[in-house]
């Protein structure tokens, strides 16, 4: 497990992003665990976050030119992740959209750097992947290369196809998903002591039934 990894799952606990317990999830079924990147809140965490995302883009070794963060969680995740990869000498530009156009000023739903080259796309999970395909529809539209997306989880989740959220998106869009961390990894951290054997058996127990 990278160092990055660990520094992330952390945090994801330290802050109750990561909860367990019993969730129903959008797709009706009954989760062991609840992930939510909207419980990081405060300056200190979001740095953490964003050297976290930083990190795992790095690692990835991809060629980009620019990031963006879709409206509106991507959105200070795409500030945080560029303020960390400036801590580390690289000036990446950022852009983001809004949702709704803005008719007065300059007007359109895009604002920041303007897309061009090899984009980076900034979010929080991937559940039915409406926000990242609207991304790379906005993205390409605007004569740009959506090339991958970083994404704090995988849930690693059969869909109704049979396909996880990220096999899917992978193949809809032709780009590279790029999770800090996905289920595999969560539970060997859980199984270092992070949590009790009884949470982990659940989690377990879930995967095997709904894990692709």
């Amino acid at each position: 497990m990278h160092a990055y990894q660990s520094a992330f799952l952390k945090l994801a606990l330290e802050h109750e992003v990561l909860k367990f317990g019993s969730f129903t999830l959008k797709s009706g079924r009954t989760s062991p665990y609840f992930f939510n990147l909207g419980k990081i809140s405060s300056g200190a965490a979001m740095r953490e976050l964003g050297k976290a995302y930083a990190q795992a883009l790095q690692d990835a070794g991809i060629g980009y030119d620019m990031l963006f963060g879709p409206a509106y969680k991507g959105i200070s995740l795409v500030t945080a992740v560029a303020l960390a990869l400036a801590e580390q000498g690289q000036d990446i530009p950022y852009a983001y959209n809004r949702k709704e156009a803005k008719d007065h000023g300059e007007g359109g739903t895009l604002v920041g750097a303007a897309p061009k080259g090899r984009v980076v796309i900034v979010d929080d999970v991937l559940t039915a992947g409406t926000a990242l395909r609207e991304a790379v529809r906005l993205l390409r539209a605007a004569g740009a290369e959506p090339v991958a997306a970083v994404i704090a989880l995988d849930r690693q989740e059969k869909g109704p196809t049979g396909a996880s959220a990220v096999q899917e998106m992978e193949r809809d869009s032709g780009i590279r998903v790029l999770p800090l961390v996905n289920v595999r990894t969560l539970l060997d951290y859980l199984s270092g002591g992070a949590a009790d054997q009884s949470t982990i058996d659940a989690i377990r127990a879930y995967q095997a039934q709904y894990g692709v």
